[in-house]
């Protein structure tokens, strides 16, 4: 469940990948960041059915790819955690960089360090990020700045890693939790 929020939302649709298979997430709003976050999904090929009531019906059985449309994901925030959840369950992604901010362009250099971390290996030239792994061990993570997105990053591309991860530093508001009660 959701809540409504659009910032959990938005965790939590990516966050899906990481299930490969159906999940049902409710009170889902109905807004213009979840629209674009579930037509990039559905480029991947991901399966989305709206049940109505704010509810939707996520399949992610057959992800078919793992390069997001530059065109959306560049507009959009919140599309680095769909370059997490990609790395975590295909070990390759491809996602313009975010934007679409009013508060103006978002940093990715702690996001790029916890991958790093990880073990994969990544590019951010020409308007996109681009992160690749033969395989993911988790780490210790230290984030220099407390973030948000970084710390939701760090745990999507982590959660099916050999080893378990130890994030410092990290963000411990209500949204990051959200998307770890879907995983759990």
């Amino acid at each position: 469940m959701v809540g409504g929020a659009k910032n959990a939302a938005v965790a939590i649709l990516p966050a899906t990948i990481l299930i490969n298979g159906k999940c049902k997430i409710e009170n889902v709003p109905n807004i213009s960041d979840v629209q674009t976050c579930c037509t990039i999904l559905k480029s991947l090929g991901v399966k989305i059915q709206n049940l109505g009531n704010n509810t939707l019906e996520v399949d992610t059985s057959n992800i078919e790819s793992v390069e997001a449309p530059l065109d959306l994901t560049s507009k959009f925030r919140a599309s680095y955690y769909i370059t997490g959840a990609l790395l975590g369950r295909c070990k390759h992604a491809v996602v313009g960089m975010p934007g679409g901010c009013k508060l103006g362009v978002r940093p990715m250099d702690q996001h790029v360090k916890a991958f790093e971390l990880l073990g994969a290996t990544v590019d951010t030239e020409q308007g996109r990020i681009e992160v690749k792994a033969k395989k993911l061990k988790g780490n210790s993570i230290y984030l220099d700045i407390v973030s948000v997105g970084a710390t939701i990053n760090a745990m999507l591309a982590s959660i099916l890693a050999e080893r378990n991860n130890n994030n410092r530093k990290c963000s411990k508001r209500t949204t990051y939790s959200r998307p770890c009660k879907l995983l759990k």
